[in-house]
């Protein structure tokens, strides 16, 4: 444990202003490493950008919230589109080189850096746009989108935008041979008999409990995918604080092929509802890679299936101590009734965790799944023209 040490202070703020799990989670978004990191997820900063700059009937003499600014990019957007004022707010040390940037750009009379946690914020009065990229990977983590949902309660115009307004969180089931097994290797460690003359045995179920709760962070190939997505809404507008705290995921998912199952896959796209034209984000397996990269839970015992096979279960999300969520996944073949479970635990310093061992081929190709478009057809109301996020991404990632 930290108990004992004391952690670096967020800079301007006063050490008992946040709780001590939010030191930890905004003192990392105060590193310009941290930061540069997102910057330079091309799909993501371009992404918004065009959601922005394409959509400015959205944000020409308007007010805006940046919710979680960072160094402020959405802000400089949200101006360059015409806003008549910006409130970037930043928790974090970072708010002091984001009001430098405003400066230096000559953006001071527009853009106002407010260095609070967004739930403290008054202003005088609600804004036209709330404008944030408040996504951590599988969609949830780092509980973010807590303070969006905050945000749009307090700070936005009844019938305000929000820029995203919409996400899908995605799973499917994958195979994975060399990951599985090098979790596996791992916790066979604790099962010699004689380490230095001692008995480790007892400690092997506690040492593989640990090491199969640890979500897997890092690209995912589409052909390890055993069957096409389920997906679960998010609508922005309307979901409420205690919905993202404790949600499920059932699933009904028909295997392509003779595979062993290891896990669940994790990923999820988003929506920009711009009046002149919709962007979406996706971060799909079958995508450019962004530093959401994608998610894997792993069973604690993979299950056999075969062609046409349904796998049935669930994964219920419940929000912990750690800006994470404990995810309880279950799964069984409806057709052998053969079972297995995990409990996968993810926190907020997860963004610096990669998996980067090779991806194992499934031992025969499944037929290749068909994906489903970015977004559910139900939610594509608005006949404006769309666009998926279809970028070259960074070579040197």
């Amino acid at each position: 444990g930290m108990s004992g040490a004391a952690l670096p202070a967020v800079e301007g703020l006063e050490a008992d202003v946040l709780p001590d799990k939010d030191k930890v989670y905004f003192n990392d978004y105060s590193t310009l490493v941290q930061q540069q990191g997102m910057l330079q997820d091309t799909v993501r900063t371009s992404l918004y950008q065009f959601s922005v700059l394409e959509n400015r009937a959205d944000f020409a003499g308007k007010t805006v919230v940046d919710v979680g600014a960072g160094t402020g990019i959405l802000s400089f957007f949200a101006a360059k589109a015409g806003a008549s004022h910006v409130y970037a707010v930043e928790a974090s040390g970072m708010a002091r080189n984001a009001e430098k940037l405003v400066a230096a750009n000559g953006l001071a009379d527009i853009i106002t850096v407010l260095n609070q946690r967004v739930e403290d914020v008054e202003l005088e009065e609600r804004v036209d746009v709330l404008l944030s990229e408040p996504l951590g990977i599988a969609l949830v983590n780092e509980r973010m989108l807590e303070s969006y949902i905050a945000a749009r309660d307090k700070l936005l115009k009844p019938g305000g935008k929000m820029f995203p307004d919409f996400a899908c969180l995605y799973a499917a089931p994958f195979t994975d041979d060399a990951l599985y097994n090098e979790q596996v290797s791992k916790t066979s460690f604790w099962t010699q008999k004689s380490f230095y003359g001692v008995d480790l045995n007892c400690l092997r179920d506690e040492a593989q409990a640990f090491y199969f709760s640890q979500p897997v962070v890092g690209p995912v190939s589409a052909h390890s995918l055993l069957a096409a997505p389920i997906g679960k809404d998010f609508d922005f507008n309307t979901i409420t604080i205690p919905e993202l705290k404790d949600f499920e995921m059932p699933f009904q998912f028909v295997a392509s092929g003779l595979s062993m199952c290891h896990g669940f896959a994790l990923w999820f796209d988003c929506r920009f509802p711009g009046a002149q034209r919709h962007i979406y984000l996706s971060t799909a397996p079958h995508e450019p890679l962004t530093h959401w990269y994608q998610v894997r839970c792993l069973l604690r015992a993979p299950i056999p299936v075969g062609a046409e096979h349904l796998i049935i279960g669930s994964l219920r999300f419940e929000a912990n101590e750690a800006r994470g969520y404990n995810i309880f996944v279950k799964a069984s073949n409806h057709n052998t009734g053969m079972s297995s479970d995990n409990t996968v635990v993810t926190q907020c310093a997860l963004h610096h965790f990669q998996y980067t061992a090779q991806q194992s081929a499934p031992m025969q190709a499944p037929q290749q799944v068909v994906m489903p478009s970015p977004m559910p057809a139900a939610t594509m109301s608005s006949p404006a023209e769309s666009t998926s996020a279809l970028m070259v991404a960074d070579n040197d990632k």
